[in-house]
This record gives C-alpha cells, sequence and structure tokens, in this order.
C-alpha cells in the first residue's frame, strides 16, 4: 500500500459526476475536499499496519430568525472525518486517536534521523557555505 504521507492518498478517486470521493468513509457522505483529505487521521499516523475505516461528520446549518424579521444561516463549522473503526495489524490492539500511534516503534522506525542523514561531501578547492542545521533529505 505505501506509505500514505508520500504520495496522494491511494483511497482518494474521482466518481463519474467529477465528485472527489473517499473509499474508506462507511458512514456519511464519502465526498471529501483538499482540506477535508489533509486532515485525515489515516495520513496523520502514517503507517502501514493500519487498517480502518472513517467517518465523515458534516455540521447541520442553523437558520437563525431575529425579532426584526433579519435572518441569517449560521454553517460555519467545517466537515470532519474520524476513524470509525481502526486496529493495528502488528500489535492488534483498536486504535481510537491518531495520538495512540505517536510513539509507535514500528511506524517511527521507517523514518530517518538527523543522525542517519548524510552530509553532503564538498569538493576540494570549491567555496563551502555552512547551513545553520541538516536539512532532511525525502528518499525518492
Amino acid at each position: 500500500m505505501g506509505r500514505l504521507s508520500n504520495k496522494i492518498c491511494a483511497h482518494r478517486s474521482v466518481a463519474r459526476d467529477g465528485r472527489i470521493i473517499c473509499k474508506k468513509i462507511d458512514e456519511g457522505d464519502n465526498e471529501v475536499s483538499p482540506n477535508l483529505c489533509r486532515d485525515c487521521p489515516a495520513k496523520q499516523v502514517s503507517c502501514d499496519q493500519l487498517h480502518f475505516s472513517l467517518q465523515k461528520f458534516c455540521p447541520t446549518p442553523i437558520v437563525v430568525r431575529y425579532g426584526n424579521g433579519h435572518c441569517e444561516v449560521w454553517n460555519d463549522e467545517p466537515a470532519r472525518i474520524s476513524f470509525l473503526k481502526a486496529a493495528c495489524a502488528a500489535k492488534v490492539v483498536p486504535i481510537s486517536d491518531p495520538r495512540q500511534c505517536a510513539a509507535c516503534a514500528l511506524r517511527t522506525a521507517d523514518e530517518p534521523t538527523i543522525e542517519e542523514i548524510p552530509l553532503p561531501r564538498v569538493a576540494t578547492g570549491g567555496k563551502v557555505i555552512a547551513f545553520p542545521q541538516r536539512v532532511a533529505v525525502a528518499a525518492s
């Protein structure tokens, strides 16, 4: 399946009518926006051992009618998604929140630490510019 954070989500596709949909949303409308997909809890966990389904919460707009005849529609809350069911296949434990996977050794094993990232080699006789900190390079 690959890591979800390194590429476009494998669960996102386009329906025949042009809507962007998520195959993992089991409860609620399965249409997603780029902002909603960016806040996906599975993307926050970013682990191949995670098996999950999602639910989408869409706020209900409220119509407020004032005594002077003025009406307002309050629809400020954005849609959000959360885990409906999620579990770690390696540890065989249920997961209810992405923070439960924050310190997992399986999730962080593939991520290089600063000590593991090699420094670039500089040819002799050239100008050397020191960077203020080491820069992490994504593996391609």
